[in-house]
């Protein structure tokens, strides 16, 4: 069997820090994966933008659970893709996101991802309604920062 994911780099956040930034992304692979395991100090999103753009190009379709009931919701015309949110104080997440075709110059971008953490579970659908290549990811908390000791991990998908 071909060995398909490369690992392109991981940051290990040594202090707090607002945001994590993967940047001067490669175009040689098919498709990106971006794990992450991160917690934050309050309530708070994990919000990902491509290419610095911080415009209302962004969509997202959404399945949540709590352990007692669940729901769905549809977000357009937003400044980010929401790819993680923390409960509570010091609730741990982790995120396993998946970026398409993101080399391709002629189509949009799509994402799919999962994400849980202690108080939830959800499975997401992500638009970049923009044709540019992927060169850059930045994943943002919502407020405060991403805590010390998360880890986030970005993987190159290789044609078999």
């Amino acid at each position: 069997m071909a060995i398909t994911y490369e690992p392109i780099a991981t940051t290990t956040l040594s202090s707090a820090a607002a945001s994590v930034t993967f940047s001067s992304i490669s175009g040689s692979y098919t498709d990106l994966v971006l794990v992450s395991n991160w917690t934050v100090s309050t309530q708070n999103n994990l919000l990902m933008t491509f290419n610095s753009d911080t415009g209302s190009n962004y969509s997202e379709t959404v399945l949540l659970g709590d352990g007692s009931s669940a729901t769905s919701s549809r977000q357009t015309s937003a400044t980010s893709i929401r790819v993680g949110f923390a409960g509570s104080a010091s609730s741990k997440v982790i995120n396993i996101i998946n970026i398409q075709n993101y080399s391709n110059a002629t189509t949009y971008k799509t994402t799919v991802y999962r994400w849980n953490s202690e108080e939830y579970v959800s499975a997401r659908v992500g638009l970049w309604r923009n044709t540019s290549a992927i060169t850059s990811i930045v994943l943002t908390a919502s407020t405060g920062n991403i805590a010390s000791g998360s880890t986030f991990s970005l993987y190159g998908i290789k044609s078999a």
